[in-house]
């Protein structure tokens, strides 16, 4: 063991940090993007349900395959595996977005109106605050996906601990292999430790009496 982290000690430090950079990125992009479409879907309802299909749609597709398919679009390395991981973080966010704003007390939003709210107020002030242990929870559910996944992204260049996975399955070494999967599952088990307890901070109180949970 010693021996293991005398010679790859530091390069495993990188791997890691490499592996945090790409998930991170991709489920920052994901936030940024589903949150809003998923507040939007909210104003369309009879397109919703058909257009969160199409984006699970995206979903089945193996992860492997859509990698794959950006190395001809957009090359190798770290940006085709971020906007990889990217596409596969988005349905949890989208569909709990829209599922918990949707679900919002129609009396509240009413008592909103009531105030002289417009739209965009009830949105920033009602909504997202009563919907956010929903959204948190679709959060969540990408990170620790994302992070599992990432190490694919060895796969086309994107470095992360998956470099050890692939160099430990070619060279016949376990050790590499148990490098990069420990970590990349510690990794998953304390991001997803951190996002309950700010899930928990974010719910406000009495919400289970004044929301109704999915």
């Amino acid at each position: 063991m010693m021996e293991f982290f005398s010679k790859h000690g530091q390069e495993l430090l990188i791997k890691t940090w490499e592996h945090l950079t790409i998930s991170g990125i991709a489920i920052l992009l994901g936030v940024l993007v589903a949150v809003p479409l998923g507040i939007l879907f909210t104003r369309i309802p009879k397109l919703a349900d058909r257009l969160i299909s199409l984006v699970g749609i995206l979903q089945t597709i193996p992860s492997l395959a859509i990698l794959a398919f950006f190395i001809p679009l957009m090359g190798v390395g770290k940006f085709p595996a971020i906007i990889a991981l990217f596409v596969y973080s988005l349905l949890p966010i989208l569909r709990n977005t829209y599922t918990g704003v949707k679900n919002v007390d129609q009396n509240v939003l009413e008592a909103g109106k009531g105030m002289g709210m417009n739209q965009w107020e009830s949105i920033v002030k009602i909504e997202l605050p009563l919907a956010l242990p929903v959204i948190m929870a679709g959060i969540r559910l990408s990170t620790v996906y994302l992070i599992g996944w990432a190490s694919l992204a060895a796969f086309i260049g994107g470095g992360g601990l998956g470099d050890f996975i692939f160099d430990g399955m070619n060279l016949y070494q376990p050790e590499l292999i148990v490098a990069g999967t420990v970590p990349a599952t510690i990794l998953a088990l304390l991001a997803n430790g951190l996002l309950s307890v700010i899930e928990k901070k974010l719910t406000p109180k009495g919400w289970k009496e004044t929301y109704q949970t999915l």
